[in-house]
């Protein structure tokens, strides 16, 4: 370069070389530290949760560790536990349910019912869930038992129109004029059944083929409120004469005597109801009964079905 020599260097130019390394390891530093700071909040609240977790088990297995907040949210609520066995029930069933609801579901809910009085009864029921709800019927089933002669069909068969109007005048009646007189024709149409099928049992459970419908429902949504079996026997009953037997009406008389089993696969009842047998005595009436076929079960109601 000219006019500078080989060899030596001038004052201004030694100041620059020896300025311009100690600023820019300045820069570097400085950035470096302002890196430094903006990781290290993130990284201090993504370490917080471990170190909690790390002190909050405190020797604990691995099994145990806690469940992140956002899975604890997006989880699934737990099904409802009875307060006084820890059994998993069905969803419908709450910490709030009536205690009478509760063994109902516990203890008669889905289990097979061969017995005529019985049928008669939660048929009855049954029809009267148009009007009013389980926990309110099954508080009041006493009074359906007085009201109705202990569901013997045979005696309210021959209820007079005098006895109905009597019914009807009472303050504390528990069901509307037609449903009153809906049971009483139910009643009378019954005994021709039974004269026909040899009991009402053989005619209700003709069909399924005597075998109940089990079905394996996880959640309470998938359950219906009516199938086409249902549709089959309700069409077949008000052709009889029955009346107040619609689809609806006869899916819950299905479920409450067991010739469908709608208990949720999770629930403690599924497997017991789903395994129950009729009695030695029922069977060896039922044997003797003429067999009749009224409808072969579709394979949709017939399987067990998985949704």
């Amino acid at each position: 370069m000219p006019g500078v020599r080989s060899g030596s260097t001038s004052p201004e130019l030694r100041r620059v070389q020896t300025v311009l390394p100690t600023a820019s390891s300045k820069v570097a530093s400085a950035r470096a530290k302002l890196a430094e700071r903006a990781k290290s909040p993130a990284n201090s609240k993504a370490k917080g949760p471990d170190d909690q977790e790390r002190r909050g088990k405190s020797g604990r297995g691995e099994n145990d560790r806690l469940v992140p907040s956002a899975r604890r949210r997006n989880s699934p609520p737990p099904l409802p536990v009875g307060l006084d066995t820890g059994r998993m029930r069905c969803s419908w069933i709450t910490t709030n349910s009536d205690p009478l609801y509760v063994a109902f579901h516990d203890e008669e809910w889905a289990v097979p019912v061969h017995d005529d009085r019985t049928l008669f009864e939660l048929l009855t029921l049954s029809q009267a869930l148009a009007e009013l709800t389980w926990p309110a019927i099954l508080s009041k089933r006493e009074e359906f038992r007085e009201m109705f002669d202990g569901f013997n069909s045979a005696s309210v068969s021959e209820f007079t129109e005098k006895k109905i109007n009597l019914m009807r005048s009472n303050g504390s009646v528990l069901l509307s004029e037609q449903k009153i007189r809906a049971v009483v024709t139910n009643a009378k149409q019954m005994q021709k059944v039974v004269k026909e099928f040899g009991s009402f049992s053989n005619y209700c459970w003709s069909f399924v083929n005597h075998k109940p419908i089990t079905n394996c429902f996880r959640y309470a949504r998938q359950v219906p409120t009516k199938t086409p079996k249902a549709e089959a026997i309700s069409r077949d009953l008000m052709r009889r004469g029955f009346q107040c037997v619609g689809p609806t009406t006869i899916y819950s008389f299905m479920q409450v005597t067991g010739i469908v089993n709608d208990h949720l696969s999770c629930c403690f009842r599924f497997k017991a109801c789903s395994q129950h047998k009729a009695s030695e005595n029922n069977v060896r009436a039922e044997s003797t009964l003429p067999d009749r076929k009224l409808s072969s079960p579709s394979s949709e109601d017939s399987d067990i079905r998985e949704m």
